[in-house]
């Protein structure tokens, strides 16, 4: 009886290898891709209808009880103004509390000499209504505020203009790219790389006589308020394959 035929494994595994080392030639040889990088850009505006403001109250005195207790009251004042505002409280944060000695340095007897202290409060309020906005900076200087920070205007859509914006960058660049392949006599192929890079200036809430002074004299709760146009921007960079006709 004929025996059958059995390859031997150590021709198996050099056929195998042969068969690979020509699969990596043939790869080698592949022409490398034709790419063609561009940037672009995109821009969503938007009207703000939120606020962070920053109200702080600071007071110096001989004594530490005397500046805690000025502080305290305004502080009460001012959280009292925010609940007439009807705004929640779960939007104002006054925890941010700093104590301090005021010393002076005695160049007689080359010593420092305690003043008293310096108590201050720090009140972060996050404004939902900005019809409101006007009315709480104003009355907040009469109710004790001496550090008006001003109002920094965002969106509670921000997320989603940003994603906008970042979308039409993404279109803009296709069309960069599709006009250099056409203008290169190529067409567009799919995209090898894509980074993205968003910037949004905060626009600040403006206003006509913005010294304390002269809101703390005034009773009036508007004095031409007039929040800023927003303006989410967005810019690629991105790489895409050149296909020949």
């Amino acid at each position: 009886m004929t025996q059958p035929h059995r390859t031997p494994w150590i021709a198996v595994l050099a056929a195998a290898s042969m068969l690979a080392v020509a699969g990596i030639a043939h790869g080698a040889e592949a022409p490398p891709l034709r790419l063609v990088n561009v940037n672009g850009s995109g821009e969503v505006k938007a009207q703000p209808d939120m606020a962070y403001v920053s109200l702080g109250i600071e007071s110096r005195k001989p004594t530490l009880a005397a500046a805690r207790t000025e502080v305290t009251e305004a502080v009460d004042r001012v959280l009292a103004l925010t609940r007439e505002l009807k705004i929640d409280p779960k939007y104002v944060d006054s925890t941010r509390l700093q104590v301090q000695p005021d010393y002076r340095w005695d160049e007689k007897g080359s010593k420092q000499v305690l003043l008293g202290y310096v108590v201050s409060r720090q009140i972060e309020v996050e404004v939902r209504d900005l019809d409101r906005l006007g009315t709480l900076l104003e009355k907040s200087v009469s109710a004790g505020v001496n550090q008006l920070g001003g109002a920094r205007l965002d969106s509670s859509r921000r997320k989603e203009l940003e994603r906008e914006a970042m979308k039409l960058a993404v279109d803009d660049a296709r069309l960069n790219a599709d006009t250099l392949a056409r203008a290169a006599g190529a067409r567009l192929g799919p995209v090898q790389s894509l980074s993205a890079a968003g910037s949004m200036p905060v626009p600040m809430y403006s206003q006509r006589n913005m010294s304390m002074a002269t809101a703390a004299a005034s009773d009036a709760a508007e004095q031409g308020y007039q929040p800023s146009e927003m303006k989410f921007t967005s810019s690629v960079t991105a790489q895409f394959e050149l296909q020949l006709p």
